[in-house]
């Protein structure tokens, strides 16, 4: 080898001073997916509330509209990614005396900086809006499926005389065409049937005393006999743990829901990772070809 080769091989090219970055691209193809989020969110809103219904046989279950709503926020990261990345590799100015390599790392870069810079832009402005759109579906079904049922078994915490339907029910009289002559709505029975139910709850069951002491007072407010308010104390408080019990099912299958829409939300990023990526690399590869026809 002579010395102006190796001269010439030990020669390094100078380093450019523009940056590998264009983050006009970037953020170009950020708004883009943050515009179509939006718009299939609100498309998927629409869609996810026909599936809940106030009439419980024409309602999807809980499980059914948090899966639908998982799959649709595949959809929109999918789609919003795709549009976003692609967009940033067409817009890019054109890197010459660069090696395919690194044009391809790159693109890769730029796909992953606007999704990123899409997903914060999503999260820290549209967040709190787009999780009531997106939850609306799940909360209406847990809404009307156990609705009722919390309400019911709240209630019976309350002490406004006979204002609770379980209280109500235990204190109307047999034949409200002869009432009692010791009825009287304005005395402290009803706070007291609240006071034994609202503690039942919480402790989980009614002691044998105060099944003993609601039977009795049942029966001197309602003109009942013994039997048969005890009977009717008996088929309320089955009542009460049934509808604790629904709604302590409602609350399990919310939970449920709300921890798969969480998976799948995070799924759904990965997949718009990896979207925005590859077709930032589509798009700058195809700008390229456009550059040299």
């Amino acid at each position: 080898m002579t010395t102006i080769d190796a001269n010439a091989a030990r020669t390094v090219a100078p380093e450019s001073s523009a940056s590998g970055v264009n983050w006009a691209p970037i953020i170009a193809g950020a708004l883009a997916a943050v515009g179509v989020t939006l718009i299939l969110t609100l498309l998927g809103s629409g869609l996810g509330l026909t599936m809940v219904s106030p009439w419980s046989s024409q309602s999807a279950a809980v499980a059914t509209v948090s899966i639908s709503a998982a799959i649709w926020l595949i959809i929109v990261q999918w789609l919003s990614a795709g549009i976003g990345g692609y967009l940033t590799g067409r817009l890019r100015t054109k890197w010459v005396s660069v090696h395919t390599d690194e044009v391809y790392f790159r693109d890769t870069a730029h796909g992953l900086l606007t999704w990123a810079l899409a997903t914060l832009v999503v999260v820290g402005v549209l967040g709190s809006a787009l999780s009531s759109i997106v939850g609306a579906g799940v909360q209406a079904a847990s809404t009307v499926t156990s609705g009722a049922a919390t309400v019911a078994v709240s209630k019976a915490g309350d002490s406004v005389g006979g204002s609770s339907y379980f209280v109500d029910s235990l204190l109307r009289p047999a034949d409200p065409r002869k009432l009692p002559a010791n009825a009287n709505v304005t005395d402290t029975s009803a706070a007291q049937v609240a006071t034994i139910l609202a503690n039942g709850a919480v402790s989980g069951s009614i002691s044998p005393d105060d099944q003993t002491y609601l039977t009795q007072l049942v029966a001197a407010k309602t003109g009942l006999s013994d039997a048969d308010a005890k009977t009717r104390v008996d088929t309320i408080l089955k009542n009460v743990a049934d509808a604790k019990a629904k709604a302590q099912q409602a609350a399990e299958g919310a939970r449920k829901a709300g921890a798969k829409l969480a998976l799948f939300g995070t799924l759904s990023l990965l997949i718009g990772a990896f979207i925005a990526a590859v077709a930032a690399v589509i798009g700058g590869r195809e700008r390229d070809d456009m550059k040299a026809l």
